[in-house]
Parts: C-alpha cells; sequence; structure tokens
C-alpha cells in the first residue's frame, strides 16, 4: 500500500521507506547525479519531493495512471520548477514515455507498487472493504472493466483460481461459491455488501490478523489493473533504458510482488545486468511502522544496472563476450 504525499495541498500521506530511498539513489555515480530518475508510480508525490530536497542536482519525471493522483502531486510538486516533469500513463508504457520526454541516460527507476493512500482512503474509488463506495477498483479510470464485472460476470472456478492465486485467499472456492449463488438475487455494486458476503462465507475467525475480505479485494485489484503484467513490463523499461551504473528501487507490499520483483532481479544478476544492492528485501523499522501502520508490510528491492543502454549488449550471449 503507498503511501506517497506530504502536508501541502491535502492530508498528509507518509512515504514509506523514504530515507533508505533517497539513500539508493544518493549514492549513484557523479556522472549521473545530474540525471533523471523516473518515479513510475508517483502518487501524490511523497518519494520524488523527498528526492529533489535531499538531491540538489535531481530531476524527476513523474508518472502514475491515476489522473486524480497527478492533479494533487502537480500543485504539491509545483515549488521544485522544471526539475519535476509530469507524465499520465502505466508502467507498460514508461519505455515509450522515456523515448517521448527525451530524458535519456536514465539514472534511477523508482517503483512504489500497489495500491494508494488516495485511492484507498477515497470510498468513490472502490478499493477498500471498510466504507461503501461502487465496487470499481481502477487506479487509471479509462479501463473497460471494474471490479463489478469480474464480480458479476466470471463464472466459479475463474474467480476461486483468481482469489488462490492472485489473493492467496486459501477458502477461495468457498468465497467463489457464495457469490455466484448471491449474485443471482442481484448483482455486486458495492463494495460492503461483497465485503459483508465475504465476512460470512469465510467467518470471523478465519482470518484473525486482518479483515476476511482483505484477499479477496486485493485479487480483485490486481485483476482490474493487471498488476503483474504492468510491474513486468516496468521493469524491462528500467532494465532497457537505465544507463550504466543507473539504479532501481522497487518497494511492494504483497509477497506476490516481492517474490516478482526478486526473480525478475536474479534473473538478470545471473545473465550480469544487474548488480544485487539488496540481498534481502529492505524492512520499515518499528519507529516507522508506529508512525505509519501501513508501511508494515513494505519490502525494498534495490540494483544497480551494470551493462551500457543498448539491447546488442544487453542480451549478447557471454560465448560471444559478454560480461561474466
Amino acid at each position: 500500500m503507498r503511501g506517497k504525499g506530504d502536508d501541502a495541498g491535502g492530508p498528509r500521506h507518509v512515504p514509506v521507506l523514504a530515507r533508505e530511498v533517497v539513500a539508493f539513489f544518493a549514492a549513484l555515480p557523479r556522472e549521473l547525479q545530474e540525471g533523471w530518475i523516473v518515479d513510475g508510480t508517483l502518487g501524490l508525490g511523497g518519494h520524488t519531493a523527498e528526492l529533489l530536497d535531499a538531491l540538489p542536482n535531481a530531476r524527476v519525471l513523474g508518472v502514475d495512471q491515476d489522473e486524480q493522483a497527478l492533479t494533487v502531486a502537480k500543485e504539491r510538486l509545483a515549488r521544485f520548477g522544471e526539475r519535476v516533469r509530469f507524465a499520465r500513463g502505466r508502467m507498460s508504457e514508461l519505455d515509450e514515455l522515456v523515448q517521448r520526454e527525451a530524458i535519456e541516460p536514465v539514472a534511477g527507476f523508482l517503483f512504489d507498487v500497489g495500491v494508494s493512500s488516495l485511492q484507498l482512503d477515497e470510498a468513490t474509488r472502490g478499493f477498500s472493504f471498510q466504507a461503501d463506495g461502487p465496487l470499481d477498483m481502477r487506479m487509471d479510470r479509462s479501463r473497460d472493466r471494474n471490479a463489478a464485472d469480474i464480480v458479476n460476470r466470471w463464472d466459479e472456478s475463474d474467480l476461486a483460481d483468481l482469489f488462490y492465486y492472485e489473493g492467496e485467499e486459501t477458502r477461495a472456492r468457498v468465497v467463489a461459491r457464495a457469490i455466484v449463488d448471491a449474485r443471482r438475487q442481484a448483482p455486486f455494486l458495492r463494495t460492503l455488501p461483497l465485503a459483508d458476503l465475504i465476512a460470512r462465507a469465510i467467518g470471523r475467525g478465519g482470518h484473525q490478523k486482518i479483515h476476511p475480505a482483505t484477499r479477496v479485494f486485493q485479487a480483485l485489484r490486481r485483476a482490474v489493473n493487471e498488476e503483474g503484467d504492468e510491474l513486468l513490463e516496468g521493469l524491462s523499461a528500467a532494465g532497457k533504458r537505465l544507463a550504466e551504473g543507473g539504479r532501481l528501487v522497487v518497494i511492494s507490499f504483497h509477497s506476490l510482488e516481492d517474490a516478482e520483483v526478486k526473480q525478475r532481479l536474479s534473473e538478470g544478476a545471473a545473465r550480469g545486468l544487474w548488480k544485487l544492492l539488496t540481498k534481502k528485501p529492505v524492512v520499515p523499522g518499528r519507529d516507522e511502522v508506529r508512525a505509519n501502520p501501513r508501511s508494515r508490510s513494505a519490502r525494498l528491492r534495490a540494483a544497480e544496472r551494470l551493462l551500457p543502454i543498448g539491447p546488442e549488449r544487453a542480451t549478447r550471449p557471454l560465448s560471444q563476450g559478454g560480461r561474466p
């Protein structure tokens, strides 16, 4: 869950692991310290503000698929003038956006994966199981499919697979069956009726530490926004566009996301494309979790780009002289 923002222009949203993010980019090689950092999940601009305040020569291209977030971020980051640019887009569009903005060589990529505080706190966005709102969950409102479409149209087997694989919900089949039975009477259009049904199907004692609807809502959100595919596309863009010595920092909030990042970076390290800067994920300390409880599940991984930009060097087999 992303907490991105500052005091200006609205309620405070605390950027997670901000000091650690700044530290990784502060260690960029001298020749990249005036380069552009791409914040591919800008949100309300919390991490970008921290970077621009701490690194006086840094410049940031802030990208987000959420038009509402971009509007707020532009106001909050206006004090940085030409040191920050903005673009609306998804992770899967970052390669094209970097080309369009002509900001190469890119010194860094930052991804803070998952739902933002803005999206979660506004019931009208449909992400929360604790406040009633339309069953939407689209980060990019131009997407055709929303959460209600999935809940009301997918068959029982597909719903069960979604809840199990994308939400790690152990009682996925029980929940899927309950949804299909209930929607025969009336479609699910709001968040609270769905959350209440899930709670009844699982039972309040089913997940003692979290709300019973947590994992199902996560699975629906990931499906609506194609989050797994978007993350992999973002990592691919970083590998393609980062300058040699550039840095990638990824913050995730769920084991599925962290596993995807770990696997992709490990594969790249084995090919000589990345130097892993975090053997184990960096996690928030007690003080940060106490001050910002939403940070408790955050995991940060970082890597440094080893090979120069260009598909020939990046894909050259070791037998043809690639770096071991």
